[in-house]
């Protein structure tokens, strides 16, 4: 049985013998095979046309129900994409002529039915319009495919006139296919050059003459219709004929605008800090090596000034990220205010900019700069309805004296700067050579305190707080030692400012208020009184977002009673943002701790807020109490830090006592505690708890 599937033939015609002649020939045929189907009326082939399936349809127009040129029009209006030949005698060819023209295949000539090329004519025919179909498919498939790419598709003929434009042809070029067919693809596609604005050769003329693929100069740039630029890019290539004959070209281009344009950003971006828009580090070295150079063709001298902000971590992890990063666009503008145009204001991260002062003939100049900054900084910044102030230390060094590189000029300036906030920051010093030993050590310093604490080197000594009326001890505050193993005890000024400047004061700290509670603890359970312990508390520990749940923590863990801690917190920490410390004291001061302000009278206090503040203690910073024995001390502001405790209901402690004299003077005016070697050095934990069982000789008042 064959495999070939029949193809169906409608005969439609009222003359059974022509039927039956044509039914015999094709059932016959070697071109088969054919499956027949007859009927008789118009009506019953429109009526079979419309279940579908046939492949071919003989009709002749003279039928029972219809008559003429409009049967043929019926039928092929019915089934426009099936082959029709109509079934004609001779009398009749000028009729089977015009079905021809309005859409037939052909025509059988009536007598002729039974000749075996009746079945040949029907295959090719019905194999004819198969091929046709298929080239449809294909032409519309690509139609549609042309149409959904987002890539532009022009075609030319050999004259290079437009012959075809896929939508986003039209698009870009602001041409429809219809108006562009035949014009010059010059006209249609103008191009110039992006960095003369000079007309370019289209590739497609190229392509044309030279009958291989070109492509577009880059930066080419389109003009639209309707004057509009657009950046392209592209590629042209010929087309051939079935004999390999170049018969036109075709170009496809696409919008580069939106990329030009990222490449740009991303370019800038590269060499930009991401928040203030001005140089980073890589720019910045750039521009100190040209500088460089230059400074040595013409003899002059150059500097570069490291400009770190003191402080703003505190603001930034009090108020959050938000408010530190409009502090340090605010701080950018400024700084920028302050130098010329042919200098360069850099953001190396965090709060840290450089500053590159070119061409210059006076090293008096970076100086000058310095002054403008200091002064430009000074005023209050205005953020998110928070005033806020912020200084600088300035570091500075110059070339060629202090260094002949980038990279040497900016880490000499840097260590500058460290020298200004030794100094009490805002202020700004040049670099000198003996601060290359100081950086040395910072950073040996540095290194090994970041393994100190897993090495469990530190250790805390106590200083006992005495009662001044009755000599008792009433508590005890702890004090950090690093007990290193090659340098011995390293006391706190030493290493504390560079714990807070690489952030290891947050853990350092933690373990301090955990040592000292639990030691309380041991001391209680030995049956010891304590009393209370006191510990520092830095800027940072009292700023991090989780100190106050630490502080709890610690205290469940270790078992000790909330009242048994006090906190010393130094008068400045608390007026850097007075309504922050506020609510950060009253959550301390509701788990029942007790707050002390550390170093009192040696910062700016506001006397609304430091009663404002739920505050226990006060302690007299000890330069106050030392100048009580002084010959220019009259001990005024220790009088009147007393008695404005003592309003206030606030205890006062004063520290440093180390003479009877200054003991006299304070007992005098009543003050509550003291604190200082005159009633006991620190001491470790075990010498502690012996003071504590035998008390501080002769202190007791009889």
């Amino acid at each position: 049985m064959s495999s070939v599937m029949a193809n169906k033939i409608l005969i439609v015609t009222g003359d059974a013998t022509d039927a039956k002649t044509l039914g015999d020939i094709l059932h016959k045929a070697k071109d088969g095979p054919f499956d027949i189907e007859w009927v008789t009326r118009l009506t019953d082939a429109l009526e079979r046309l419309r279940a579908g399936g046939i492949d071919a349809i003989l009709v002749d127009l003279s039928l029972s129900d219809s008559q003429g040129i409009e049967t043929f029009d019926t039928l092929f209006g019915a089934a426009p994409q099936t082959p029709i030949l109509t079934l004609s005698a001779e009398e009749d060819e000028a009729l089977a002529t015009e079905a021809v023209q309005r859409g037939s295949q052909g025509y059988l000539s009536k007598g002729h039915f039974g000749s075996y090329l009746v079945p040949q004519s029907l295959r090719n025919i019905i194999q004819r319009k198969a091929v046709e179909e298929t080239l449809y498919l294909e032409k519309a498939r690509a139609e549609i495919t042309l149409n959904s790419i987002s890539d532009a598709v022009i075609g030319t003929d050999m004259s290079g006139n437009v012959d075809y434009l896929n939508v986003a042809a039209e698009h870009m070029t602001g041409w429809l296919m219809e108006e562009a067919r035949g014009h010059p693809i010059s006209e249609v596609m103008q191009i110039i050059n992006g960095a003369t604005g000079k007309p370019e050769t289209n590739p497609v003329e190229l392509v044309l003459q030279q009958n291989k693929p070109m492509g577009l100069v880059a930066g080419t740039i389109l003009i639209r219709r309707d004057g509009r630029k657009v950046a392209i890019e592209d590629s042209s290539a010929p087309i051939h004929d079935l004999n390999g004959k170049i018969s036109g070209s075709v170009i496809v281009f696409h919008d580069i605008t939106a990329a030009e344009a990222m490449a740009k950003k991303m370019a800038h971006l590269a060499q930009h800090d991401f928040l203030t828009n001005l140089p980073n580090r890589v720019l910045l070295n750039d521009r100190i090596e040209q500088a460089i150079i230059l400074a040595e063709r013409r003899g002059t001298t150059l500097a570069v000034l490291f400009v770190d902000l003191d402080n703003f971590k505190h603001i930034n992890d009090s108020l959050g990220h938000a408010v530190g990063d409009q502090l340090l666009q605010s701080v950018a503008q400024r700084l920028t205010s302050c130098v010329r145009s042919s200098d360069t204001v850099s953001r190396q991260g965090g709060d840290e900019f450089v500053i590159l002062v070119s061409e210059d003939k006076y090293v008096e100049d970076a100086a000058l700069i310095a002054d403008k900054i200091l002064a430009a900084l000074e005023a209050p910044h205005s953020i998110a309805g928070n005033t806020l102030h912020v200084t600088p230390s300035i570091g500075i060094s110059v070339y060629p004296a202090d260094a002949r590189d980038a990279e040497t000029l900016v880490k000499n300036a840097d260590t500058a700067m460290y020298r200004a906030k030794g100094k009490g920051r805002n202020n700004y010093q040049f670099f000198t050579s003996d601060m290359n030993v100081r950086a040395v050590e910072r950073q040996t310093i540095e290194t090994h305190l970041r393994h100190a604490l897993e090495r469990q080197e530190f250790v805390l000594h106590y200083q006992p707080k005495v009662n001044l009326a009755t000599g008792k001890i009433t508590g005890a505050e702890a004090l950090l030692r690093w007990m290193h193993p090659q340098w011995g005890m390293v006391l706190p000024d030493r290493f504390v400012t560079i714990a807070e400047e690489s952030g290891l004061i947050v853990p350092i700290g933690r373990w301090v208020l955990r040592e000292a509670c639990a030691q309380v603890r041991r001391w209680e359970e030995a049956g010891l009184n304590p009393a209370s312990i006191a510990v520092n508390i830095s800027a940072l520990e009292f700023r991090h977002k989780d100190f106050v749940e630490g502080v709890r923590t610690i205290l469940n863990e270790t078992g000790l009673a909330p009242r048994c801690l006090q906190l010393e917190i130094t008068e400045s920490v608390l007026m850097r943002n007075a309504e922050s410390s506020t609510a950060i004291l009253q959550r301390l001061k509701n788990m029942g701790v007790q707050l002390a302000v550390d170093d009192f009278g040696t910062g700016y206090s506001s006397l609304s807020y430091l009663h404002q503040f739920p505050i226990d203690v006060l302690k007299i910073d000890q330069s106050f109490v030392q100048d009580i024995a002084s010959h220019k001390g009259n001990g005024i502001i220790v009088s009147a830090v007393i008695a404005m405790g003592t309003s206030l209901k606030q205890r006062v402690v004063a520290e440093g006592v180390e003479e009877q004299e200054q003991l006299a003077f304070l007992k005098a005016r009543n003050c509550e505690e003291g604190q200082g070697y005159f009633f006991s050095l620190p001491l470790i934990a075990e010498q502690y708890a012996a003071l504590l069982a035998a008390g501080i000789p002769g202190t007791v008042s009889h």
